[in-house]
């Protein structure tokens, strides 16, 4: 037999893939450490530098804002409650204790003492990827979007999984009843469009981020039953699934013991484009309100706020996200296309 490892070293797609997919998952976790703006949802607005194409440069200054302490952990977990405050500037001069500012497109010059601020109060910053309407970075909202996919793929394909495994190992494993009532369930559930059935769940259950996720995963267990029914029905006639109830095992046993072990393939595939198809759903939903609720920083909300900039003349604000969704996407079914040639035991 030969080894899986060696099989998909020879699969650059795949290879290339996975390291995607755990790269997004770093920036993920880490987004608040690595995004340029860590404020919570990297919601810092600059409104007088809105709309600005990527590699726009601008001089801020700075005013500390140390109102309520925040711990380290807290902080990588859920981004800087406080933030400093900035102000986009394009001239300044100071004299004695005092710096005298001009605001980004004002006239007027402004005043500030600096003995409110420790330290030089003035920071180039530089937007790699442009603002968007609000004048928010849009790098950083395109980091802490990341986390929205991630999450969303997990818990939907989680939910998907127990809901799926449940059901398709009692319609395969049990004839009779049992399999055509959760068969009917299967297929009514199945001839219901997939984003009409989320846009029911989630207005049953709210707008809202933990709603879409459950919203999602509770329409994706069509595929992971109907998957795992099939290969339930053509494992309990082998003859060790036989062996087993002359022996007298228990239903649960034979069931957990014996059969789950021997789909874990298929439920691998099946699980990766499941990801990919929660990603696309999310952020078909975030496109029409009813996902992420501002500020929360979603890909698909980006393209909602900013679609309309592409006959505009700043096309990025919308083009950025889309590609970010296709690309992560397109990961996780190459992955998958990957598995299955791997694990495929008639190859």
């Amino acid at each position: 037999m030969r080894n899986p490892f060696f099989n998909i070293k020879k699969n650059l797609s795949g290879i290339i893939s996975l390291v995607f997919i755990i790269l997004v998952a770093l920036i993920a976790f880490f987004a608040y450490a690595i995004a340029p703006d860590n404020s919570k949802n990297a919601n810092q607005m600059h409104l007088s530098i809105h709309s600005k194409a990527p590699g726009f440069e601008v001089d801020m200054l700075v005013i500390p804002n140390d109102i309520e302490p925040q711990s380290s952990i807290n902080k990588l977990l859920y981004g800087d409650k406080n933030p400093d405050i900035e102000i986009p500037i394009i001239n300044y001069k100071i004299s004695n204790d005092t710096i005298y500012y001009q605001e980004f497109n004002q006239f007027d010059y402004k005043t500030l003492s600096l003995q409110l601020i420790d330290g030089s109060p003035i920071m180039h910053k530089k937007f790699y990827f442009g603002t968007d309407k609000f004048g928010r970075d849009v790098l950083s909202r395109i980091i802490i979007g990341a986390r929205i996919s991630f999450s969303i793929g997990f818990v939907a394909v989680f939910i998907s999984l127990i809901i799926g495994l449940i059901m398709g190992c009692l319609s395969g494993y049990y004839s009779g009843f049992v399999d055509q009532t959760i068969m009917f369930i299967i297929n009514v559930t199945w001839s219901i469009p997939t984003l009409l059935l989320v846009i029911g769940i989630t207005l049953a259950l709210g707008k809202g981020f933990w709603q879409v996720f459950i919203a999602v995963g509770l329409t994706m267990w069509v595929e992971v039953a109907r998957v795992v029914r099939g290969q339930v029905i053509s494992l309990k006639q082998r003859e060790f699934i036989t062996a087993a109830h002359v022996l007298g095992f228990s239903d649960f046993r034979i069931i957990t013991r014996h059969i789950l072990p021997n789909i874990t393939s298929p439920l691998i595939i099946i699980c990766a484009a499941n990801f990919a198809a929660s990603i696309l759903i999310e952020s078909g939903l975030s496109f029409l309100g009813l996902g992420a609720q501002p500020p929360m920083s979603s890909w698909g909300s980006m393209i909602k706020d900013h679609y309309n900039y592409i006959i505009l003349g700043e096309p990025f604000l919308a083009i950025v996200p889309g590609v970010c969704i296709m690309m992560l996407v397109m990961a996780f079914m190459l992955l998958g296309n990957s598995l299955r040639d791997v694990l495929d035991v008639k190859n």
